[in-house]
């Protein structure tokens, strides 16, 4: 039995071209004693892969040179040599990397169950995307009801689950996002109470009139211009969540830094960036409470799922052209 796998060749400068990854197809070992094969069937595309390429100081080591890319996904087990803690056909998740099957005593891999959810929630609102966005919002917002609360890259996987949370906490939400469609979305299908399209409108003018009375919560996904402007607009001790910078990842210079950040000192407001793997202890406490919120109708979940190890670079292009909503997802298992 072969084995897909996306293997990282070359550290890129910029956008990753054809030279960053290769595609192989590799004989799976045999099981030591104490390991399962995971068929893997879902691979988690998140805009963090791109900082783990970077062989740089940053919160994880970086993916070395001739490894699996990492990518956290779901598969379920189909053999076991001697694994007291797992059985074959039970589902689970972890950090299986970027390829059909994978060889593991377990550690870091936790079941699921798919009669709650199917596979692609737990790898995106009950997954790394989801706790994200609760503890991002909860611990480090410190949300009360009655905020208003501004998200950027708010279509995205964790944007969109932001929005929502706010909303079940009873807050005013204004979303970022790219494009009419997406603007509409949230509107429309996620209950935000405005949106802004920056792809068509002043970013600065669009802040002024849409959160004409500022903001409590900043919650940022991107970085750079936006994250500029929206400083502008902090009301008295504010909070600014900082949890990701897409539109600086791919810079081949020095990233842009935000110029307004005067606007902390004038509101005494807080800037705190969030790293969700902090709150690994709480993971499970945070699923039971987002699970309920999807039970009761309260929190949507939405993966946009692609098909095809093959198209891997294709499909984690998608994170940075914008060309999604939710979840990205790269379906690998073969039917």
């Amino acid at each position: 039995m072969k084995n897909k796998q996306i293997i990282f060749k070359k550290r890129p400068v910029g956008v990753p071209d054809l030279d960053t990854w290769q595609l192989e197809n590799n004989e799976i070992p045999e099981l030591k004693e104490g390991e399962v094969l995971i068929q893997q069937h879902y691979i988690s595309l998140d805009p963090a892969m791109r900082g783990w390429m970077n062989d740089s100081k940053s919160y994880i080591p970086p993916v070395a040179i001739d490894d699996v890319m990492r990518a956290g996904s779901i598969g379920t087990i189909i053999k076991n040599n001697g694994n007291e803690n797992f059985a074959i056909g039970d589902v689970v998740s972890g950090w299986g990397g970027v390829q059909q099957f994978v060889n593991t005593k377990g550690d870091n891999w936790y079941k699921v169950d798919t009669n709650l959810a199917p596979m692609p929630v737990y790898i995106g609102t009950l997954g790394m995307p989801g706790m994200t966005a609760y503890f991002g919002i909860t611990e480090v917002g410190k949300i009360k009801e009655g905020d208003t609360v501004l998200i950027s890259g708010a279509a995205g996987a964790v944007g969109s689950i932001v929005g929502q949370i706010a909303k079940i906490k009873g807050c005013t939400v204004i979303g970022i996002a790219g494009g009419k469609e997406k603007c509409d979305y949230l509107i429309n299908e996620l209950g935000f109470d405005k949106a802004i399209d920056y792809k068509s409108e002043n970013i600065y003018t669009a802040l002024k009139e849409k959160c004409s009375d500022g903001v409590d919560i900043y919650f940022d996904n991107v970085g750079g211009t936006i994250l500029d402007a929206a400083l502008t607009k902090l009301k008295m001790n504010a909070r600014v969540v900082l949890c990701g910078a897409i539109s600086q990842y791919n810079k081949k210079s020095k990233i842009e830094g935000p110029s307004n950040y005067l606007s902390l000192l004038f509101t005494r407001s807080t800037m705190q960036g969030m790293v969700v793997m902090d709150y690994a202890a709480k993971f499970g406490e945070a699923a039971q409470q987002m699970g309920t919120w999807m039970q009761e109708g309260k929190l949507k979940s939405k993966e946009d799922i692609y098909d095809g190890i093959e198209n891997f670079q294709e499909t984690y292009n998608r994170l940075f052209s914008g060309d999604k909503k939710g979840k990205l997802i790269l379906k690998v298992i073969e039917e």
